[in-house]
């Protein structure tokens, strides 16, 4: 009979494999890599799309803001 450690253990495995599948949908269906990062211009090697998780959270951040910026209307 598994142990609790043993539980988690395969607990813990689980979900590193949905995380990596997640990460391949999310990667195919984000934006196409251009040979540079799309947040600071950094040259890259494809399919990197950005330097490290910063520039990423950063292009992120910024696309929300422009798309929350288009949807209201000033005026």
């Amino acid at each position: 009979m598994a142990d609790i450690a043993d539980m988690t253990q395969e607990r813990i495995e689980r979900l590193e494999d949905v995380t990596q599948r997640l990460g391949r949908v999310q990667t195919m269906t984000g934006p196409a890599p251009t040979g540079a990062c799309l947040y600071c211009g950094e040259p890259l090697d494809p399919p990197r799309r950005w330097c490290d998780a910063g520039c990423r959270d950063e292009w992120a951040y910024t696309q929300a803001r422009r798309q929350a910026q288009q949807g209201v209307r000033h005026g």
